[in-house]
């Protein structure tokens, strides 16, 4: 016997917590039952690490009853999965798990008796668990999915500043000020009817009240898709996901050269991040901008530009509009979320707070980054485009999704791949942001510094 199924099958006297999940998410008492004609297969296995946590997803092609339970001392968490015959793609987890993994130290694979696996994942510190099974979707066969949290939640703020990656003016001292008193030789014209702006007043020599406060603008720049969601792939083989990845990465260099602006990024890496989580992000960090980042799609080639997107109160402002945001909406179901653990008073909030000064603060921050998209790349409607995008649903903060070009266009697709474009994109972008903030001066809160 190997030293995996020895140590798979012997008995744990450590004290136990046990969960038993059957498809479809019913939970019922463990029983055993006659063995089937054929066994289940695995037909893939992935791995998706992460600072929020780490995924570990099977993939069969049969619906597969699984019994799970964590020990403690060592911390490790044991799987026995049903109806299934050891294979060499389920074997092949275990050279998947890497050592930079935050949660996983190793997982051990053996056959504990006739038609069950079990698995037993020892950890680096205590979890959470979330196993749950979803249907085949968007190319995808029957999956199970462990979703291992930490039972202390890294904080966001805490970890950039660890990082080096959120800075905090000292008290006192005067940020470089965000509003230009100089506006800009040729201004671009408004792509989009817009409230009167205020005009450029002159200098008041008279210091201001807030003069000796430092207001710090967040940004929160959230890459689509990752990990199970690959977003749209180009005929190239290119996925959306890391497309926009790299771009946003780009952004937020710029973004952190600027003497009064930091950033927070949604996702950092190739995992998924379900649609509410990312708004949720936002909101922790107080951002004063949300700007989600994607690379479009269409179902014929030829479709070409970019475009920029805010939210609607009253539907979509075109059959087109609809369609993307209703496909970008699909990313959770794609991803995969625990259906039974979904934050219900999240949603809500997301339903239902979307105020009209919201959508017209991003109508404005949307007219300015698509003026500035528009010198590098054509523009696939010259006007900001509304939908009932979830992603953009965050109450009190300004949100548009930017759709750089078309990956489904071979032209667009190599373009998106080009270094030399992303940049310009980058660029773009943040000079956009730059001249919403000049146009419209964020207004003090508790997050200054």
């Amino acid at each position: 016997m190997s030293r995996s199924t020895e140590i798979c099958t012997k008995p744990l006297k450590s004290k136990t917590r046990r969960t038993v999940l059957k498809a479809g998410g019913t939970l019922l008492i463990s029983v055993l039952v006659p063995s089937v004609a054929r066994a289940a297969q695995i037909v893939a296995v992935r791995v998706w690490p992460a600072d929020d946590y780490t995924r570990v997803t099977l993939e069969n092609d049969s619906d597969l009853k699984t019994t799970h339970f964590v020990v403690q001392n060592p911390d490790r968490m044991v799987v026995d999965i049903e109806g299934i015959e050891l294979n060499a793609t389920l074997k092949e987890l275990v050279a998947k798990i890497q050592p930079n993994d935050p949660y996983i130290k190793q997982v051990r694979v053996g056959q504990n008796r006739p038609g069950v696996v079990r698995l037993v994942f020892d950890l680096k510190e205590e979890v959470k668990p979330q196993v749950f099974t979803l249907p085949p979707v968007a190319g995808y066969q029957h999956r199970l999915v462990f979703d291992l949290y930490p039972v202390n939640p890294p904080d966001p703020i805490a970890m950039m500043i660890e990082k080096g990656e959120w800075p905090s003016a000292n008290p006192g001292e005067v940020a470089p000020p965000v509003a230009q008193t100089k506006p800009d030789p040729k201004p671009t014209p408004p792509l989009q009817p817009q409230p009167e702006q205020p005009q450029v007043a002159k200098i008041d020599p008279k210091p201001d009240r807030t003069s000796n406060l430092t207001r710090m603008i967040t940004i929160a720049l959230d890459p689509g898709h990752g990990g199970e969601d690959p977003g749209a792939t180009g005929s190239g083989g290119n996925h959306e996901k890391h497309v926009v990845l790299s771009i946003a990465k780009r952004l937020k260099a710029r973004i952190e050269q600027q003497p009064n602006m930091r950033v927070m990024l949604t996702r950092d890496a190739d995992f998924f991040v379900p649609l509410g989580v990312r708004v949720q992000k936002a909101r922790k960090v107080q951002a004063d901008l949300f700007v989600s980042i994607h690379a479009d799609a269409f179902v014929t080639p030829s479709a070409r530009g970019s475009s920029v997107f805010a939210l609607s109160e009253k539907g979509a402002s075109s059959t087109a509009a609809r369609w993307l945001a209703n496909k970008e909406n699909s990313a959770d179901m794609i991803g995969g979320i625990n259906i039974k653990s979904h934050d219900r008073q999240l949603a809500s909030v997301l339903l239902d707070l979307s105020t009209t000064a919201q959508i017209s603060d991003s109508m404005k921050l949307g007219g300015a980054v698509l003026g500035e998209i528009g010198g590098i790349n054509k523009l696939h409607k010259g006007s900001v485009e509304q939908a009932g995008f979830a992603v953009l649903k965050a109450p009190d903060i300004p949100s548009i999704l930017i759709e750089t070009a078309f990956i489904s266009n071979p032209e667009e697709e190599a373009k998106l791949t080009d270094n030399a474009y992303q940049d310009q994109m980058a660029d773009a972008i943040l000079k956009g942001i730059k001249k919403y903030f000049a146009r419209n001066p964020p207004l003090a809160r508790n997050i200054l510094t």
